[in-house]
């Protein structure tokens, strides 16, 4: 494993903070549509003992990929002295609790979908996880509600903050000539 940009906490007492992207395009037979799903999530990382510092309002979004239903996505900003893989094990488990089955297809229709996305600790990679996440700065579905709970967080790879991420992103372009 390798960490870069910070320190592991020791002993579990300190806190890293975490942006972790939700998204739902499936409902639940018990917490509802998409919407519903995202927020029972929120309450499940909070059960799950992860401090919510902030977050975002839920947006509707077109899916990637094959899927064909719309998703309904959010973010949160979370504290935990997890690592980031060990946070990624507790969010693979609530989305198991959540009904997710992992078959290998990419961007297949699913229940809930967690993903580490920034970690206060900068980067982290190992051979099952990589942060920050690799797509998520082409991706407005993430950077969009991201803006609203991290704005002034900072991309350790380009060093460009969340919000000049998602104006880069979501900016108009002039038609070419």
């Amino acid at each position: 494993m390798t960490a870069t940009g910070a320190a592991q906490p020791s002993g579990g007492a300190a806190h890293q903070r975490y942006v972790v992207a939700l998204g739902s395009n499936v409902g639940h037979h018990r917490h509802g549509p998409p919407p519903a799903v995202l927020r029972a999530a929120l309450r499940a990382l909070v059960d799950a003992g992860l401090v919510l510092e902030a977050a975002s309002p839920l947006i509707a979004s077109a899916p990637v990929g094959p899927s064909r239903r719309r998703y309904a996505n959010g973010a949160a900003l979370v504290a935990t002295p997890l690592a980031p893989p060990d946070l990624l094990a507790l969010l693979q488990r609530i989305e198991h609790d959540f009904g997710r089955v992992r078959r290998g297809q990419r961007w297949r229709a699913r229940t809930l979908d967690l993903d580490i996305v920034l970690w206060s600790g900068g980067r982290w990679l190992d051979s099952r996880l990589t942060v920050p996440h690799a797509a998520f700065r082409e991706r407005a579905f993430v950077l969009v509600p991201a803006t609203k709970i991290a704005r002034d967080w900072r991309d350790p790879v380009t060093r460009l903050w969340v919000k000049h991420l998602v104006t880069r992103l979501t900016r108009r372009r002039a038609a070419p000539r």
